[in-house]
């Protein structure tokens, strides 16, 4: 769906979800500018029962001068509605009635979504999403500082104080964003109420140590999300643990913060492996979390969810932990007596050389849908991209000897675009415009098998971060370097190789 699919509306409202939090304000907000700089007259309300109280969420209507109400009683049946952060026909949202109902959510998708729809589950906030959706109609809000600072908070409080940023759209706006830092700051200082410390202080004295693996697991009663990463932070400064599990559980939905401070276990795919299924989950190596749909689980009568959601909890820890084998390929030779010999298809790819997008020396990040990594710039250091837009590091020595430069742009459509940005000023440059094509020279060889146990894989290139493979997908290692392993998705593996 795109925002001017619903410009043939006049009669608009806008609601978000019953209990508003700083994304939903955000992101309603952000469709009341762009309805009203359409011409149009929107109005933007959410309903329920109680009327928002929370300190952080009063300073930011009125410093941000939200124009949002409180319609309990709101009877009006409107040509539009669109809810944001929330899903028409659920449980936390009250039901308005409308001529032409539009959605537009980050979370799990629940119920039957409406034929004017936009749903990216896999995005940290509704504010991202909207934000993007403006991009696309060629308008920037980069204008309203206000509207800006809001959507940043948005993206703030739904992803744990940005600890929990996965997708790299959410990572542009952050980083984009022109804010009023001083109004951010007022708001995160009062973001934890009494209550809310006492919350704290309960769940961790309640927690429960799993000293295998070494991980905490603490439920605390419902409260802000962000709490959850209070107790999680603090958790983690307990000598013996490595890994901290601290979740809630509400009639809407059951909240999850993840933290790591081993390399062997990345935060966010553990976050994405306990809520398969079941919810979403994402974030950095050393913080994620996500959340949980109560109706995604099985509940027999005369349980509890708590109860059910700490033995799925309990049960898929256990099994993320027993299922990975680790390889640190600076230290490994593979056996290759079965693995088979493959050479590289004459595939097109493409690649740059990092020092025609910035200057030597310069340290910068590079985006893609994979994650950020962080390099200096040197003169032999090129950057290969895949045919999904992956992107990973080669010497010019390897290049030559494994392509045919083909003389012509390399063109592909990606989900994401990749690009780079100098880690010192900010500037952002795309990576495609750079990219010339590539296509092996069939001189290149590998021996690679398929994977029958998940992976946790340190290159040789990169020995703090490591590459998942699971079963299907392919391990394999260079002839000519044979400390250069990784790891090829499954469904890639027969476009790119052929075996001799």
């Amino acid at each position: 769906m795109k925002l001017n699919d619903l410009l043939i509306f006049n009669d608009i409202v806008i609601q978000c979800h019953d209990n508003p939090d700083a994304d939903a304000l955000a992101s309603g907000y952000a469709l009341y500018w762009y309805f009203t700089r359409m011409g149009k007259s929107p109005v933007f309300i959410y309903r329920g029962k109680n009327k928002i109280q929370k300190s952080n969420l009063m300073i930011m209507k009125e410093a941000l001068e939200i124009p949002v109400s409180y319609e309990p009683d709101f009877d009006r049946v409107p040509e539009l509605l669109v809810t944001v952060d929330c899903q028409y026909g659920q449980k936390n949202v009250t039901l308005t009635k409308a001529d032409t109902v539009a959605v537009i959510d980050h979370h799990q998708l629940t119920v039957d979504a409406p034929k004017l729809s936009e749903i990216r589950s896999n995005i940290g906030s509704c504010s991202t999403i909207i934000w993007d959706m403006i991009r696309d109609e060629g308008l920037s809000v980069d204008s309203d500082k206000l509207l800006s600072t809001a959507l940043y908070y948005g993206l703030y409080t739904d992803t744990n104080r940005l600890s929990e940023v996965s997708h790299p759209l959410d990572r542009d706006m952050r980083d984009m964003l022109v804010i009023n830092k001083s109004i951010v700051t007022e708001m995160s200082n009062s973001n934890i109420s009494l209550e809310e410390l006492k919350i704290t202080g309960k769940a961790i004295l309640e927690y429960e140590y799993f000293e295998n693996d070494k991980y905490l697991m603490i439920q605390a009663e419902q409260c802000d999300p962000n709490i959850l990463g209070v107790i999680s932070d603090f958790s983690m400064e307990t000598a013996g643990v490595d890994v901290c599990l601290a979740f809630y559980v509400s009639q809407d939905e059951i909240k999850f913060s993840v933290r790591s401070c081993i390399k062997e276990v990345h935060a966010n795919e553990l976050a994405e492996y306990l809520s398969e299924g079941i919810g979403g989950g994402g974030g950095h190596i050393y913080k994620a979390g996500g959340s949980i749909r109560p109706e995604k689980l099985d509940v027999s009568d005369g349980q509890s969810v708590s109860e059910v959601i700490r033995a799925v909890f309990k049960d898929r820890m256990t099994a993320y932990f027993e299922k990975y084998e680790i390889i640190y390929a600076k230290n490994t030779v593979l056996d290759a007596t079965d693995m088979k010999k493959y050479e590289k298809q004459p595939q097109e790819l493409g690649f740059l050389k990092i020092s025609d997008v910035f200057p030597l020396n310069t340290i910068v990040e590079i985006r893609t849908l994979e994650g950020d990594v962080n390099i200096r710039v040197e003169e032999d250091k090129y950057l290969m991209v895949g045919i999904e837009g992956e992107i990973y590091p080669i010497t010019e020595e390897k290049l030559e000897k494994s392509y045919n430069k083909t003389g012509k742009p390399y063109q592909r459509s990606f989900e994401y675009k990749p690009s780079i940005r100098d880690m010192f000023t900010g500037e952002r440059k795309e990576v495609m415009p750079y990219a010339q094509g590539v296509i092996s020279t069939g001189k290149s060889f590998i021996y690679a098998r398929p994977l029958t146990r998940y992976v946790k894989l340190f290159t040789a290139w990169d020995d703090e971060k490591y590459y998942s493979g699971k079963p299907g997908d392919y391990i394999a290692f260079r002839e000519d370097d044979v400390h250069d392993i990784y790891i090829i998705k499954g469904r890639l593996f027969n476009q790119l190789y052929k075996e001799v």
